[in-house]
């Protein structure tokens, strides 16, 4: 596959285990819709339900995603011959608003020197700051030369569509250390994930933790059993259309007390109760009859993702519940390994969640900018970098409890 391969041509090549990548064709499409889910999925696997075709079709069908959002889609497909081997979702985007790798900064300084940041290209999923592959690969292809012919390619459609920049977000360590060569510059960031190694119960997991830890959970679970709402945990086989509209409600309002906008739509959580069936899950709770709060995770094969919460009533320790312990419960149950339980929060903390480096790497055209851009993040790394060592001593579990490590890291350079 060429770099400078044309976008909109589809070359012939050779399927099959081979220690060559074949001549791959290239295209660009502005959706999904056209494109066989069985063929997207085949390349995103079930580990993550964001990468699934049913996911990433809803956001366009149902209008999170194209015309009036800021959210373009320009999905890399790669084929050889008529078979499809790799493809990234993209977007051109004309802001930076629900990426979680804030580059606004970038944007102003973009701005000062009479220059457009936007519009850029961004491989991601949308609304969604979670680790994984951001280029999908067939596994009969060698995967180091094919994702680093895909960074050159993405390079290349930027400057044809006059973009900025190129931002591969929240990439796996195989990835991150596959687009460091090829010029993109790897930016650090910092997350909060829960593991579970096996635990038996929610008792189990509690006297792997510090005295001090272990009552200050038992309280907030006691004070949230003391409010009288009944906490409802529901899957997409157990979900009505009025509890997807009931949840889009309370997550709405988050927005509404705030700033913002609410991104996904009604439509959105109706569709993907039915295309992602189980894989959706709501935590709701419930006062007399009526839904107060609530939150929604998706479930991949071994994690589990916490999202969005919203409430429209205030009660005491009732967002730990819905957003930490009931999930936490549930992961036990499943026997998931890692809960996810989205960006930022430094409080998660002392309820079990660890910090856990997250990584990115952009590909800025401008010579001059992209040598700034390359000093901010060698010296943003240090800092973050201090950061999670000076939250790792705070871990709340005893000496000696396994209850950290084990989640691939990319280390810092």
């Amino acid at each position: 596959m060429s770099a400078n391969a044309n976008p909109a041509d589809a070359a012939s090549g050779a399927g099959g285990r081979t220690d060559r990548v074949p001549e791959l064709g290239c295209r660009v499409i502005d959706s999904l819709a056209g494109v066989p889910a069985d063929d997207w999925n085949r390349l995103a696997g079930t580990e993550q339900p964001f990468l699934r075709h049913e996911f990433l079709a809803a956001l366009e069908q149902t209008g999170c995603v194209g015309e009036g959002t800021g959210w373009y889609p320009r999905h890399l497909l790669f084929y050889a011959g008529e078979r499809l081997v790799a493809a990234a979702p993209m977007y051109l985007k004309t802001h930076s608003y629900g990426e979680f790798v804030f580059d606004w900064s970038w944007a102003e300084a973009y701005a000062r020197a009479g220059m457009d940041y936007y519009p850029k290209l961004v491989a991601a999923i949308p609304f969604t700051p979670v680790t994984g592959p951001r280029l999908l690969l067939d596994p009969h292809l060698p995967a180091g030369p094919v994702r680093g012919a895909a960074a050159s390619t993405a390079m290349e459609i930027a400057r044809r569509v006059k973009a900025s920049s190129v931002h591969w977000l929240f990439t796996d360590a195989a990835e991150t250390s596959a687009l460091a060569p090829a010029g993109y510059i790897l930016r650090a960031g910092c997350q909060f994930h829960w593991r579970n190694p096996g635990f038996r119960d929610f008792d189990d997991f509690l006297d792997s933790l510090r005295s001090k830890k272990r009552k200050q959970i038992r309280r907030e679970r006691r004070e949230a059993a003391q409010s009288g709402l009944e906490i409802e945990l529901l899957t997409g086989a157990d979900l009505s259309d009025a509890q997807c509209d009931a949840y889009h409600d309370l997550y709405s309002s988050t927005y509404d007390r705030k700033w913002g906008y609410p991104s996904l739509t009604r439509a959105f959580f109706r569709t993907i109760r039915q295309t992602l069936g189980d894989a959706l899950v709501i935590v709701l709770a419930k006062n007399r009859g009526r839904y107060v709060a609530g939150a929604h995770l998706l479930q991949g094969q071994r994690r589990l993702f916490g999202r969005n919460w919203g409430r429209s009533e205030y009660h005491t320790c009732v967002h730990f519940e819905v957003c930490y312990y009931a999930p936490m419960e549930y992961c036990i149950a499943r026997g998931l390994a890692v809960f996810e339980a989205g960006a930022q929060g430094e409080h998660k903390l002392s309820r079990g969640f660890l910090p856990v480096a997250t990584w990115s790497a952009h590909g800025i055209r401008n010579p001059e900018f992209r040598r700034a851009v390359a000093d901010f993040t060698r010296r943003e790394q240090v800092s973050i970098r201090a950061y999670m060592e000076e939250a790792a001593r705070h871990s709340p579990f005893r000496r000696g409890a396994a209850a950290d490590g084990g989640i691939d890291a990319v280390p810092f350079r």
